[in-house]
């Protein structure tokens, strides 16, 4: 299946079609056969996404991406390639986490087994409400989460962790601050300092969070919950919600600990103004073996110098 400009033109006219923005792109679902399912997925500027394949559900599943429109970098175990228009990937042909990012906007033909590809959409619509109901309730929240599971994914790639908890990551990442929808705006949002009656308030989003997720109606969401709980510990164990000190936080959540920080560091705030990049490095590399766990703040500030220091 091939589409034209004036075919993705009218996809993206089209009201009657199902779309569902992720945050980072617009996938829209153009059709199905009784194996295969198609949609158009549009990835926004200066964005990433991330494809792990698997065939446990399905013998031999199909999962192709094949670029319409721009260019697509594809990473994979430390190599770099490029997708231009009519090219396509065989995700069926890389059993490790497979990295794309488009400097531009770029439109990519999604190909799915279908049965996949339905319970795909369809969580994703549900995941997407949720995220909604973020953004609704604190747009920076939305935002940030964003941020902190692209970030949280390349610095687990970079410590070499196992491709099958990744979307244990991913999910936890995106959802780490899920618990702030239980807080009251007034707190959320307050500009001054917080009394001691609204700090206990305000901690209590990491187990209000957790809860939501462990009772989440999609099942795999409900394993990322322990992110959720930790990622306010601290390596000296003076964090919370328990004090939990060095190996026994999960890294998953040292990840987000260090991710976290550093991007709520470098951003605009109601109660106070960014610091710069440089600043906010020297607050992390503060903060190692303290409040973060060093390992981590090692692999970061090499990802960080991979990317010549830019916060995209």
């Amino acid at each position: 299946m091939a589409l034209t400009s004036e075919q993705i033109i009218d996809i993206k006219e089209k009201t009657s079609l199902d779309r569902i923005n992720v945050g980072h792109a617009i996938s829209t679902c153009i059709g199905k056969s009784e194996e295969i399912g198609y949609s158009l997925f549009s990835l926004f500027p200066r964005r990433s996404f991330w494809v792990r394949y698997t065939n446990e559900d399905v013998h031999s599943a199909i999962e192709k991406y094949t670029v319409v429109q721009g260019v697509l970098e594809v990473q994979y175990e430390g190599d770099t390639f490029f997708l231009h228009a009519g090219e396509t990937l065989d995700a069926s042909e890389y059993p490790e986490l497979l990295s794309f990012y488009g400097e531009e906007a770029v439109e990519i033909l999604v190909e799915m087994t279908a049965s996949i590809f339905e319970r795909n959409f369809s969580n994703t619509e549900i995941v997407q409400r949720d995220a909604a109901a973020i953004e609704h309730v604190d747009g920076y929240t939305f935002h940030h989460c964003s941020r902190i599971k692209d970030y949280s994914i390349e610095l687990w790639k970079k410590l070499g962790q196992p491709v099958e908890r990744v979307r244990l990551l991913r999910w936890g990442a995106y959802f780490h601050d899920i618990g702030k929808l239980a807080i009251p705006l007034e707190i959320l949002n307050k500009k001054g300092k917080f009394t001691p009656e609204e700090w206990v308030i305000m901690k209590s989003h990491t187990t209000l969070g957790a809860k939501m997720m462990r009772e989440h109606e999609i099942e795999w969401l409900r394993d990322s919950a322990f992110i959720v709980e930790e990622h306010h510990e601290r390596y000296d164990g003076k964090g919370y919600p328990f004090g939990l000190k060095g190996d026994e936080i999960s890294l998953e959540a040292a990840i987000v600990s260090v991710v976290d920080s550093f991007d709520a560091m470098t951003t605009d705030r109601v109660y106070r103004d960014s610091l710069t990049i440089e600043e906010a490095i020297q607050e992390i590399i503060r903060g190692r073996g303290t409040q973060f766990h060093p390992v981590v703040v090692d692999a970061f500030l090499k990802l960080l110098h991979e990317q010549q220091f830019k916060w995209r």
